[in-house]
């Protein structure tokens, strides 16, 4: 039976260029590197993880498919077992922004053999933007999907020089602000209720803290709002 994926996931395949070789860092079940495999996208697949547990599901997951021929099992930190010229695309996906920004220092000694990073920072996004802009790295291309009431985005970064970002691009994403995205409108109208029923519950505290904790989201709330008018025109 074929693989089948969660939105999430489904969204992570669909970046993947036809003929990649593909190394999955942090594979956890492993349904990527299948799904790559399955779907002849993906010329080869390595599926890596940090622990152990999660890459013995992997393989035993790739072994239920019939494909411990085509697809590699390597137990790493981050990228540090990827050899340079086994992969083309790297996928770090489900995980925070921090962990991202390691996986991307320790791919510094791969250089341009790696000619995509397909990114899916849990938390911090911005942070991982600006490391982007800052070592080398544009972005191509952003989606966002909902899921179960989460949302998620999945960015494409590939070598070049980043125009320096906003801290609202930083923080949103600058190919879904400029392709006015759907899911991140949904997005932004959920925070944007968030902040207002946060706002509401700190009428009435007093002191310096709740002052300057209600100026910052007066901020967010009034920099959310000027997104959103970017819908309207």
């Amino acid at each position: 039976m074929m693989m089948r994926l969660s939105d999430r996931l489904e969204l992570v395949v669909s970046f993947v260029k036809p003929g990649s070789r593909v190394a999955d860092v942090g594979t956890d079940h492993g349904y990527v590197p299948i799904a790559l495999i399955e779907r002849q996208i993906a010329e080869s697949a390595i599926a890596m993880d940090v622990r152990q547990g999660p890459l013995d599901r992997a393989e035993e997951h790739i072994l239920q498919h019939g494909l411990e021929n085509r697809i590699g099992v390597r137990l790493s930190d981050g990228v540090e077992k990827l050899e340079a010229g086994e992969a083309d695309t790297v996928i770090a996906a489900g995980m925070g922004g921090q962990l991202i920004i390691h996986i991307l220092e320790g791919g510094r000694r791969l250089g341009q053999d790696v000619a995509h990073w397909i990114l899916s920072p849990q938390s911090e996004p911005d942070k991982v933007r600006y490391y982007l802009q800052e070592n080398g790295f544009v972005i191509s291309r952003e989606d966002m999907v909902e899921e179960e009431g989460k949302y998620y985005v999945v960015m494409d970064a590939v070598p070049g020089v980043m125009r320096e970002l906003s801290p609202a691009e930083a923080l949103y994403g600058p190919c879904l602000i400029r392709g006015r995205n759907p899911v991140l409108k949904k997005f932004l109208e959920h925070e944007s209720a968030l902040y207002g029923q946060i706002l509401a519950d700190l009428a009435l505290q007093k002191g310096e803290g709740a002052a300057a904790r209600r100026e910052e989201l007066r901020r967010k709330a009034a920099e959310i709002e000027t997104l959103l008018k970017g819908w309207l025109k």
